[in-house]
């Protein structure tokens, strides 16, 4: 590890009775093991790691997040409650990893978010709404609004103002659509 002493102040503590330290306390990570480090998102949402500016998220600007290194992936997630926030594709080789600045060995897996997702949709002109490959027909009297749709394992709740719908779920699509599209203007 590099030290912010000078070779005088090394002198200087070891006249004054200092050791050296020994070897370090955690063996050095092997090949294939995960490893972590600490870095803040810039404002473009990118992190500097060994020199080279690695997309995060731009949503994570600002943010100090730790990124697990693992052989094929870099797992950005929050330092506090270690939720998973995004993952990328690894460019790093395992020299290039051990290199970097501030590296431990990892703790646990972080885990994605545990809530139910929130998606927001437009019914058509028909009152319908398709979410994670699922129609759901909420009624022409609904045609066009916006409704907040909450994703459970088995269950959809649809909110349309005060009136809360509870429906079954009959797939197991991932959601893809989170915002609801814009209303669209007829041709002239």
């Amino acid at each position: 590890m590099r030290s912010h002493l000078s070779t005088a102040d090394l002198a200087a503590l070891a006249a004054r009775g200092a050791r050296k330290a020994g070897p370090p306390p955690l063996p050095p990570a092997e090949d294939g093991d995960a490893v972590e480090v600490d870095r803040t998102v810039n404002k473009d949402g990118n992190v500097g790691l060994g020199g080279r500016m690695v997309l995060a998220a731009e949503i994570l600007r600002g943010r100090r997040v730790g990124i697990r290194i693992e052989p094929d992936t870099l797992m950005f997630f929050d330092l506090d409650s270690r939720e998973l926030l995004r993952t990328r594709p690894n460019p790093f080789t395992s020299e290039q990893v051990r290199a970097l600045r501030g590296l431990r060995r990892a703790g646990p897996p972080p885990r994605p978010r545990t809530e139910p997702v929130t998606v927001q949709q437009r019914a058509s002109n028909t009152g319908v709404v398709m979410v994670a490959g699922q129609k759901i027909a909420l009624g022409r009297l609904h045609a066009g609004r916006v409704g907040t749709i909450h994703f459970a394992e088995a269950t959809l709740a649809i909110e349309l103002g005060d009136d809360v719908r509870t429906v079954r779920r009959t797939t197991t699509q991932p959601v893809r659509s989170i915002k609801a599209h814009r209303p669209r203007k007829a041709a002239p």
